[in-house]
């Protein structure tokens, strides 16, 4: 009695052990041997696609087996096509994954080669797998029978009630949206924002816009906000940029002689100080008789905004020494008062 139950189980335990050794050979010889080759191409598509099947091909042969096994046990052909239905479900769902992690991997890698046209942000690949699932999800559905239009209908209805109940999340959904199409900037640029926030942003969510400040702190600042407001990108449309230096000398000064040694000056910061750039000549215009000195503007040259602060510092010091060498006046504030007296 026992040994024929026993014998009746042996062929669907062996669709199932066979089934899930395969996978197990696929997966733990096969991709690891395809995942040493992939490392010594230069192409890097193989290696997305090999690490997107990774811990599935195991799963995918136990299915297997068990698909195979409800073919040979004894039960209603109803209950024998629910359980083959679940079966097949849950191996869309598991392809959808794999589909979900192959096409947000590829994107991530042609975002990482152009950087310059195509950012690598993560609102990016939420959208891209949101998508990719929701569209496993009606094949799951169409293979239950469900009739899809009459639910796209009802998430019509439904979607519009929770966008009136979600305006604030979705704005800020679609105007992270719109910075990635309209490239205001991308990860890795150093912005300002109109209202006094700066650095260089390192991600566009869903929701937020996260930027990295100098002292290293992070601003979050919600999409539609940034999407509203005046953004100044100082890596657009390239990376150096005008460092312009405001100085007064005398009444009394040779202007030549000032134009001459500031220039000198400026020259040697371009040369020695990290940031500048060295090819760049420097030059200075004079632009307004003050009260008590004239006034004019150097201008110098740095390869990106961060480095300008170094080439000012050592720019003001070398300046200041070297007018003290030549006899160059730089003046305080002056006042002359003019006392009448009364008859």
């Amino acid at each position: 009695m026992y040994i024929e139950k026993i014998v009746k189980l042996l062929p669907p335990l062996l669709f199932v052990i066979v089934g899930g050794s395969i996978g197990f050979i696929i997966e733990k010889v096969l991709i690891h041997r395809l995942k040493g080759l992939a490392l010594r191409t230069k192409w890097k598509g193989d290696e997305v696609i090999i690490s997107s099947l990774s811990h599935v091909i195991i799963f995918w042969g136990i299915a297997a087996g068990l698909f195979g096994a409800l073919n040979t046990i004894s039960m209603s052909s109803k209950l024998q096509t629910i359980l083959q239905e679940i079966i097949v479900i849950v191996v869309v769902i598991s392809v959808t994954v794999v589909i979900a992690r192959v096409v947000t991997g590829f994107i991530t890698l042609y975002a990482y080669r152009r950087k310059d046209v195509f950012p690598s942000t993560s609102i990016l690949n939420v959208f891209i797998k949101i998508t990719i699932l929701a569209l496993g999800t009606l094949i799951v559905l169409q293979i239950l029978g469900i009739s899809i239009t009459p639910l796209i209908t009802a998430f019509g209805v439904g979607g519009l009630a929770v966008a009136l109940a979600l305006q604030d999340t979705l704005s800020n959904l679609f105007a992270g949206i719109h910075i990635l199409i309209s490239r205001k900037f991308r990860p890795g640029d150093y912005v300002e924002l109109e209202s006094g926030e700066k650095g260089y942003v390192t991600d566009v969510s869903w929701r937020n816009t996260t930027i990295r400040a100098l002292h290293n702190n992070i601003i979050v600042v919600p999409n539609a906000k940034v999407a509203a407001t005046i953004v100044t990108n100082y890596y657009q449309p390239a990376k150096e940029l005008s460092v312009l230096i405001q100085v007064g000398v005398s009444y009394d000064s040779d202007l030549d002689h000032v134009e001459r040694v500031t220039i000198e000056v400026g020259e040697e910061v371009m040369k020695e100080v990290p940031g500048g750039v060295p090819e760049f000549k420097p030059f200075i215009r004079y632009h307004t008789f003050s009260d008590f000195s004239i006034n004019f503007t150097v201008i110098l040259r740095a390869k990106e905004v961060v480095s300008k602060y170094l080439i000012k510092h050592e720019f003001i010091k070398r300046l200041h020494k070297r007018y003290k060498e030549e006899g160059i006046e730089i003046p305080f504030p002056i006042r002359t008062v003019y006392m009448q007296k009364s008859d």
